[in-house]
């Protein structure tokens, strides 16, 4: 015998929110899960695109052959307010425009931002025009970054790296590395914004402690990304805690 029932989206009832993953990255997920965190109606959910612990130009641009296929299995039949794509690099390798396309193809969602867009937006956001670059990328890929944000006319006032190309060992640098590599290299530099970027990096909650320390503006690739996603879902709630970024 049937019996009646309700049907409500409660756990999703402001925002439905996709990720797509990088498959060796072990940080997004914690880090997103916990910036939203408290944010009441707001779900989460993940699927994961096949990529190979090596971070080159070759392995960043073979993502996007997977990447229409991968977008498919988030949550088939449901629209998602925002969907974001989770690789800094690939996101300027491929290009923000054809993730954008590839994406919105795929599955149903209103908006879709990667961590690059992310971080322009916080730049328009915070008006920084000076910027800190730290990345755990081999040099290849940081001068990609480093270029990709001169070509929206900003100014790199310096850029350091890690020059880890093992996406297993990105994800295990130690918070306590980034803050030193932040302060020991841009404290005593004319800037007014620091981007770290890779969203293997923890990092996120470094960006209160830094902003405190150094006097300008930070953000991280999953500090920005969850900002964005969150804006992006029309949730303007403010937040006091997680830096100057989440107060606008």
């Amino acid at each position: 015998m049937s019996v009646p029932y309700d049907v409500e989206n409660i756990i999703a009832g402001r925002a439905r929110m996709g990720l797509i993953a990088l498959a060796t990255d072990h940080v997004i997920e914690h880090e997103l899960n916990k910036l939203f965190n408290g944010v009441e109606g707001v779900q989460l959910y993940t699927t994961k695109v096949p990529m190979v612990p090596n971070v080159t130009t070759d392995t960043l641009t073979s993502m996007d052959e997977k990447l229409h296929q991968t977008a498919k299995t988030l949550l088939p039949g449901n629209k998602f307010s925002v969907v974001g794509y989770g690789c800094t690099s690939a996101s300027v390798v491929i290009g923000e425009d054809r993730v954008f396309q590839t994406i919105e193809t795929a599955c149903q969602t209103s908006s879709v931002t990667t961590p690059i867009t992310a971080c322009l937006a916080a730049l328009k956001t915070l008006r920084g025009k000076k910027i800190g670059l730290l990345t755990p990328y081999v040099g290849e890929i940081n001068s990609l970054i480093k270029r990709y944000f001169e070509a929206y006319e900003y100014n790199i006032a310096k850029s350091v790296t890690f020059s880890e190309i093992d996406d297993n060992r990105a994800g295990k640098i130690t918070p306590a590395s980034i803050s030193d590599a932040v302060i020991d290299e841009f404290s005593r530099e004319d800037i007014d914004f620091i981007f770290i970027s890779c969203t293997s990096l923890r990092a996120f909650e470094l960006v209160p402690i830094l902003e405190d320390k150094l006097e300008c503006n930070v953000t991280t690739s999953n500090h920005a990304l969850a900002w964005h996603m969150l804006r992006l879902s029309g949730i303007n709630d403010k937040y006091s805690d997680k830096g100057e970024l989440f107060k606008n």
